[in-house]
């Protein structure tokens, strides 16, 4: 396999991209930061082990330092700067993310929100076992997880919503059962 190409073409967040000189083999993650100035995946531990890194490959969640650029022309990729709709500030991931503060240091962020995405487009209204089996192999060291698992619900319940988004209920209201279908209140 030659090391380099003339023009690697790459369909990133809908906008096609020809890059000269890029070695086939080169990790996806290295073009998307390096020549696409995408900085959305992070680099984490460079073996494809802790989904920092995350980014949509035809809609399916990869791991792009283990994924060879030469290996995804023609494919769409999509990483975290091209989750929102034009017409948006956020992605409703992103929003809900944001309101349920599930994020301390931020580094695992891009790989949970990327993969929250993809799990809500398989499964709209998914359990927290669901959850934790989509996120599993996001590594998360702040633990946040609660907080996560929070957001993946809220996630869930913007999404079902065709309205445009609007602001929501105060923080202090969301409670590890907020979006989970229960429409009317316990019994006291």
């Amino acid at each position: 396999m030659a090391k380099t190409v003339a023009d690697l073409r790459l369909r990133v967040n809908g906008t096609e991209h020809a890059l000269a000189e890029v070695p086939r083999d080169a990790p996806l993650l290295t073009v998307l930061r390096n020549d696409l100035a995408l900085n959305g995946p992070k680099y984490g531990c460079g073996l494809g082990e802790c989904g920092a890194c995350l980014v949509l490959i035809d809609g399916k969640p990869a791991r792009s330092c283990s994924v060879p650029a030469g290996g995804v022309e023609g494919r769409a990729i999509t990483t975290l700067e091209g989750l929102h709709d034009p017409a948006e500030k956020l992605h409703p991931v992103q929003r809900a993310f944001i309101e349920c503060q599930a994020a301390q240091c931020g580094y695992c962020l891009n790989g949970m929100i990327v993969a929250t995405v993809a799990l809500l487009r398989e499964t709209p209204r998914p359990d927290d076992a669901q959850i934790r089996a989509a996120l599993s192999h996001n590594l998360c060291r702040c633990g946040t997880h609660l907080e996560i698992l929070q957001a993946v619900h809220r996630a869930a319940e913007l999404m079902a919503h065709d309205e445009p988004l609007t602001p929501t209920q105060p923080l202090a209201s969301l409670s590890p059962q907020a979006g989970r279908g229960s429409e009317s209140p316990a019994p006291s």
